[in-house]
């Protein structure tokens, strides 16, 4: 994951789900995206092991709004939130396990 980070926040309304206590991972995705797919199955298997953190993903397409006001212009993209919804980290393409674990490690 690279380190670009914002410091706008982010909360449940402007996502649609709720946001981990102690960290959300946020996933762009779209319909037919490779990567996608096993992104999805990386952030929830690090969501699994790490109590207090949230998997959220949010269909690009759908949500073209905050996709242009957040800068999303390829996924997946992965959004790393702090407990308060502060965006801290985000990458762009698939994330290796490790780089996931490791940018938590920073929100939380």
């Amino acid at each position: 994951m690279d380190g670009q980070a914002r410091t706008e926040r982010l909360d449940a309304a402007r996502l649609g789900a709720e946001l981990g206590e102690r960290a959300t991972l946020v996933q762009f995705s779209t319909a037919f995206c490779q990567p996608c797919r096993a992104t999805r199955r990386t952030l929830a298997e690090v969501a699994g092991m790490v109590e207090g953190v949230a998997h959220v993903e949010i269909d690009a397409e759908a949500r073209l709004g905050l996709v242009r006001e957040l800068g999303i212009d390829r996924t997946p993209t992965v959004l790393v939130l702090d407990a308060r919804g502060r965006i801290v980290r985000r990458g762009v393409g698939q994330p290796r396990t490790v780089d996931v674990v490791a940018a938590l490690g920073q929100a939380m």
